[in-house]
């Protein structure tokens, strides 16, 4: 025999459920979270509330991209612009993870890199290794260090204009930097002794140069816009191509750490693997290998530049990684070294 209930019990679990539907059917599962109360970028045309230009230069100096010095400086963040301010006209705005994750790096030695003081974040996303880094920071949280784990939304820092470059980072530009990584080889110190002899490297393996940037913004956006059909490796493997190279080598850390990259082979897999073809955006992220057999290789070249996409060359080309050399193209010493250290 069914429970009689109260009608206004009746009306109130009815308005609980309706209310828990709502939610369900508005919540958005998106992966990534702002790393401060800043929303304008999903705002469109308001996207100089979100972005600090560089000095005298408009908002989209600010942004991801061959951005800077008429296209030929790369600038591998996004610069967001603070909501907050102290009586000394210092940013307060809080810094936030962008996902959940675990400390990865600390700098709070402002005078050891561009970054001023940063934080390095390591996450799984969709099955990838994702790094986020927030640089120029005022102070980190005191209790924060390397091996703890965070919640998304979780302060971290306070937003600060550090640096160590010879042209401070005024008041008016106060800003987080921020920046979605890939880890391109955990013997990257190894590494830059060898080809850097003599050369400081403060920070070891979280050297900014061992990691390797996706858009953030096209990130947040896509994810913000799609929700819950938001898939990040998918966004990841779907890159504008720069270049295709071919590797002789078939054991190196990029392989292992991002196998999501990956193609299938058939003729590699029946015959063995002799090397890697891989294909790079303009800012070196390596998101197709294909394992070739020896039969499917002509040159015997331990690295071969097989093809540029010339388009693509001249909307960013700030990486320097290919030039050309009368009608001929070929891999800038840039380039080499890139492949240097991802097969290293």
């Amino acid at each position: 025999m069914s429970p009689k209930w109260p009608k206004k019990v009746i009306s109130e679990m009815a308005l609980r459920a309706l209310l828990i539907l709502v939610v369900c059917l508005t919540a958005r599962a998106e992966l990534f979270r702002l790393p401060t109360a800043n929303q304008a970028i999903f705002e469109r045309g308001n996207e100089d509330k979100f972005f600090v230009g560089t000095v005298g230069k408009p908002w989209t100096s600010g942004t991801f991209g061959c951005v800077r010095t008429e296209g030929w400086q790369l600038h591998e963040g996004l610069d967001i612009r603070c909501l907050q301010r102290d009586r000394r006209g210092e940013p307060t705005d809080p810094v936030m993870a962008t996902a959940d994750g675990v400390v990865a790096y600390i700098n709070r030695r402002s005078g050891l890199s561009n970054y001023g003081n940063y934080i390095v974040l390591k996450h799984q996303i969709d099955g990838i290794e994702l790094y986020s880094l927030y640089a120029h920071l005022s102070e980190v949280r005191a209790d924060l260090k390397a091996g703890a784990n965070v919640r998304a939304g979780e302060t971290i820092a306070i937003m600060g204009r550090t640096s160590n470059t010879a042209q401070a980072i005024t008041k008016d530009r106060a800003h987080v930097h921020f920046e979605l990584n890939f880890f391109l080889n955990d013997r990257f110190a190894e590494w830059y002794k060898r080809n850097h002899p003599g050369e400081r490297n403060d920070h070891g393996d979280w050297n900014g140069q061992n990691l390797i940037a996706i858009d953030p913004q096209a990130v947040l956006r896509a994810d913000h816009e799609q929700g819950k059909a938001f898939n990040f490796a998918t966004f990841a493997k779907h890159q504008t191509e720069l270049c295709r190279v071919l590797v002789r080598d078939t054991d190196f850390p990029w392989l292992k750490r991002y196998p999501v990259f990956v193609r299938s082979n058939a003729t590699a897999q029946a015959q063995g693997t002799a090397a890697y073809e891989i294909a790079f955006n303009f800012n070196g992220l390596a998101y197709e290998l294909i394992p070739r057999a020896a039969s499917e290789i002509k040159s015997k070249s331990a690295v071969q530049l097989l093809s540029v996409n010339e388009a693509e060359y001249s909307r960013n080309p700030c990486r320097r990684l290919v030039t050309r050399r009368g009608s001929r193209w070929e891999l800038t010493s840039r380039g080499q070294g890139l492949i240097s250290l991802l097969t290293f």
